[in-house]
């Protein structure tokens, strides 16, 4: 799916589709371990700079997790890239996709960024795609990442038991959040008014 980055900017951030040139920077930003606390993504055995390569590698890869496309997040003032986010199980013959793997720079956590990157990308699903349905899937144990799904208006369908293991071994379940089109245009109101709240606080 070939997506078109200049509708993904907003007034505080905008996304830039992940090329090979953000290697370094993204190393250098995703080595903070309270990033992985629940995902245990990065938090194996293995050094440090064999797991993000593996992690980058698989980030870049079109075809892994059934269809993905993965962005860098900016701050739109100086350019910064403050985390990531992908779309993945992209399922264009049922018009639906996921939107995950989100992390950003624990300075930013609380802020408005997470809000409008959630809206530029909800916004391209809905009005560019014309998609029926976007998921969000995040681990039980990641009561914050919940929290964050459902006060931008995703409802949550329930909980995937024993659904797949971490890096670490343990196992986690899978809550499923969704935001479907015919809800769009208040879950898009309420976004709105959440990022407008924020910027005057």
């Amino acid at each position: 799916m070939d997506i078109n980055a200049s509708a993904l900017k907003g007034k505080h951030v905008y996304l830039d589709i992940l090329n090979p040139s953000h290697e370094a920077e993204l190393k250098l930003l995703a080595k903070d371990e309270r990033l992985w606390e629940f995902t245990k993504t990065l938090l194996i055995n293995d050094s440090y700079d064999d797991q993000f390569g593996r992690y980058f590698k698989s980030a870049l890869d079109p075809n892994y997790m059934n269809g993905q496309k993965s962005f860098v997040i900016r701050l739109a003032g100086n350019n910064a890239i403050i985390g990531m986010t992908r779309f993945y199980k992209i399922d264009e013959l049922n018009k639906r996709l996921s939107i995950g793997y989100t992390w950003y720079v624990p300075e930013v956590w609380g802020k408005v960024h997470n809000k409008e990157c959630k809206l530029l990308l909800l916004q391209y699903v809905f009005e560019v795609l014309h998609f029926n349905r976007a998921e969000f899937e995040v681990a039980h144990q990641n009561i914050r990442s919940q929290k964050a799904v459902e006060k931008i208006g995703g409802v949550k369908e329930g909980v995937l038991r024993k659904h797949s293991y971490r890096s670490d071994g343990s196992i986690r379940d899978t809550v499923v959040f969704s935001i479907i089109n015919d809800e769009w245009p208040s879950k898009k109101e309420k976004l709105m008014q959440l990022i407008s709240e924020n910027e005057n606080h």
